[in-house]
């Protein structure tokens, strides 16, 4: 017993701090995600570089103000998804915009992005907003984006299951934001079997959902049923700052709220 206090712990110790998702392990850093309602995001990294996705202006959510970008992703052309004017410092020169599709229409090609801007490294991976191969809604892009130790991936408006180099191209994924909400992408019961495909490791964002202000898609509710309670969690704020505490129920499933706590609602 005297050998194992002496040597077994620090082992074990050392060994802990090294496992992936370990809270010791420096290979990561936090950062921090707000969500605007449907599936506009924002995610900042350590330095400061703020990715802003799928910006909207949907009237029941009011004037979202504040938002400032370095990057500008638009996963495809449905006006809930293109609202750049509500990006304050969209003028600025230095902000860069990566629309997932050239091109507007039937016609829209995917624009194949595989570049570092900052401290972010952005891939796509095209998909269909439909299970017609876009003859109903059109192209989709996954953008995936690897930032201080994360790979957070949006699945914009995915229509369909995942092909399996699809998942491979996709790769491991730490943070995913799935559609939920039926009716234009994913419904729920078809969003947990994308989740089953892509397996995230640490956290899951519900999004292009129903809220109680908003309800031109449906709520969460069939993506949670059945989910582990402890794996769910429901945030009266809008954002989050991500961390690897080994004690966190993993995929954490967070439901976040659409304006920042102690406002409006």
């Amino acid at each position: 017993m005297k050998h194992l206090l002496k040597f077994g712990l620090p082992l074990l110790a050392a060994l802990c701090t090294f496992l992936p998702g370990y809270a010791g392990d420096k290979s990561w850093k936090p950062i921090q995600i707000t969500w605007h309602g449907q599936s506009f995001f924002e995610i900042k990294s350590s330095k400061g570089t703020n990715i802003v996705i799928d910006p909207h202006m949907i009237t029941a959510y009011g004037r979202i103000q504040g938002v400032k970008a370095d990057i500008v992703l638009i996963s495809h052309n449905h006006n809930d998804h293109t609202q750049v004017e509500v990006i304050e410092n969209i003028r600025d020169k230095a902000v860069k915009i990566i629309p997932g599709l050239k091109g507007g229409g039937p016609r829209a090609a995917w624009n194949q992005v595989d570049e570092k801007i900052k401290d972010v490294h952005i891939r796509s991976v095209g998909t269909f907003h439909d299970t017609e191969e876009g003859m109903r809604y059109g192209k989709n892009t996954i953008f995936i984006m690897d930032l201080d130790g994360w790979r957070v991936v949006h699945l914009g408006d995915l229509g369909h299951m995942l092909s399996p180099e699809q998942v491979r191209k996709i790769g491991q994924v730490d943070v995913l934001m799935i559609p939920v909400g039926g009716i234009y992408t994913l419904n729920g019961s078809e969003a947990k079997k994308v989740v089953e495909q892509i397996k995230p490791r640490e956290y899951i964002f519900p999004m292009h959902r129903g809220t109680k202000i908003y309800d031109e898609v449906l709520p969460a509710d069939e993506f949670l049923e059945d989910q582990p309670r402890a794996n769910v969690t429901v945030s009266l704020d809008n954002k989050i700052t991500l961390n690897r505490d080994p004690q966190r129920p993993r995929p954490l499933i967070v439901q976040l709220n659409y304006w920042p706590r102690g406002k409006r609602d």
